[in-house]
């Protein structure tokens, strides 16, 4: 099934950089090393966590990530609607009518209604999904620390990543973090952009949540904070003039109880945004599902800000407008990406763990349309003298090409043998086209 695509031939070599750095360093290469919390942040968390009364947080803190995991976005009324009535219309044609010969009153011929809705009634509780508005008081923001709090400072810490090696003259000085949590956003944005950010703007709906990453921003303690000019809210700022040169939504879409709002949201947010929108989800269909749902409509809205004319463009991980190809009607796969880091040090949690998670990156005006290069969006398989490599391409389809240095040249073979999924392959194409999409198979077994 995979093919090696003819008019990719070469690396993308306009800047020379080969002279300069190996191919093991080429610049599409992302990936992030294994992400460690600052100490200040893992210090105050042990301290929290020594000195609360929660029983069975370890139990506590598995059965709410894995209940996060599995979550989906809540149902929608007309959707609900479409099934009941599917479920009737297949129940009515189960029941079988008496036969015309029994002399029986016509309407002892006809199917209770009442019983019939109770029937669909039941079906739709047991095979619909049950959404839940999740209250955080003070014990549930402990257990969502213990189990959420690092993994979300990875994936946020690998977006950041990104912008800053494919931006490195981006210096934002405002930050703006809705659906704050524990506040690892600003953590990991300091980590960052420490020596710009002026202020961090954390809003979380919920006052126990907020409470809790103000005590962790103070090290457990009633001391100062960790770093000036973080703020805690718990609603938006109302001017429309009020923007932020980085806007991020972690694991916060799917928080919101209907798609109405989650478009509202999506739309307000990049109203907000003076340079980046940084959106991140868990790495399922659900969470890839909502973050394209996100990029349709910043990219077709029609709002428009009076005092900036600039356009949303798509900074990662897609190199191209165009409708995602793993969002198939007949075979829909998740976009995601993985990325190492060293846990909370309790006693449960091992010295390294992973978090797969999708992202979405907006971005105002064109940043980089220099550089359109595919994006490498599953495991590389490296195999004597040739390399699997499955590619996401800037003409909106998906490549499953089969690299070798004898028919593709030796650069672009070890520029592929070390990238990883997540990478972009730095590959040029002078007729601005890639060979006829080959369908997407399952990734090969090493």
């Amino acid at each position: 099934m995979a093919t090696i695509i003819p008019k990719v031939s070469q690396l993308d070599n306009s800047s020379n950089f080969l002279d300069k750095v190996p191919h093991r360093q080429h610049p599409g290469i992302l990936r992030l090393k294994s992400v460690q919390l600052p100490a200040e942040l893992t210090e105050a968390a042990s301290l929290l966590v020594e000195q609360s009364s929660v029983l069975g947080l370890e139990k506590q803190a598995q059965a709410l990530s894995n209940y996060l995991w599995s979550r989906k976005r809540p149902l929608e009324a007309g959707e609900l609607r479409r099934r009941a009535k599917q479920i009737e219309q297949q129940l009515k044609e189960k029941m079988v009518p008496l036969p015309p010969e029994m002399d029986v009153p016509s309407s002892m011929n006809k199917p209770n209604e009442q019983q019939l809705q109770h029937k669909v009634l039941n079906i739709l509780r047991k095979t619909t999904y049950h959404w839940e508005d999740l209250k955080y008081n003070e014990e549930l923001s402990l257990v969502y620390m213990a189990a959420r709090m690092d993994g979300v400072f990875a994936a946020v810490s690998r977006a950041f990543h990104e912008i800053q090696k494919r931006v490195p003259d981006f210096a934002p000085r405002t930050l703006l973090d809705f659906g704050s949590g524990t506040g690892a956003v600003s953590w990991a944005s300091h980590s960052t952009w420490g020596r710009t950010l002026q202020e961090y703007m954390n809003i979380d709906s919920s006052a126990a949540m907020l409470a809790l990453a103000e005590q962790l921003m103070q090290g457990g303690k009633s001391q100062d904070l960790a770093f000036p000019g973080v703020y805690f809210r718990q609603f938006l700022p109302v001017s429309p003039k009020v923007k932020f040169d980085l806007v991020v939504s972690a694991y916060s879409l799917n928080e919101l109880p209907s798609q109405a709002q989650r478009v509202e949201t999506v739309q307000t947010l990049w109203r907000k945004t003076d340079a980046f929108l940084v959106l991140i989800e868990n790495g399922t269909k659900e969470g890839h599902q909502m973050l394209m749902e996100a990029r349709d409509v910043v990219l077709k809205g029609e709002e428009r800000v009076t005092h900036d004319p600039r356009e949303a463009c798509v900074f990662a991980p897609c190199p191209h407008h165009l409708p995602c190809p793993r969002l198939s009607p007949t075979r829909s796969l998740p976009c995601n990406f993985i990325q190492a880091y060293h846990p909370l040090p309790f006693s449960w949690n091992p010295g390294l763990k992973e978090e797969k998670f999708s992202f979405l990156i907006l971005c105002r005006g064109p940043v980089e349309a220099k550089e359109p290069w595919p994006r490498i969006i599953q495991p590389v398989l490296c195999r004597p003298r040739h390399v699997h490599v499955h590619l996401c391409c800037p003409d909106g389809t998906l490549q499953h090409a089969v690299i070798t240095a004898k028919k593709h040249s030796r650069d672009l073979y070890r520029c592929a043998r070390n990238s990883q999924c997540g990478d972009r392959l730095p590959v040029s194409n002078s007729d601005g086209e890639l060979a006829p999409n080959e369908k997407e198979e399952e990734p090969l077994q090493s």
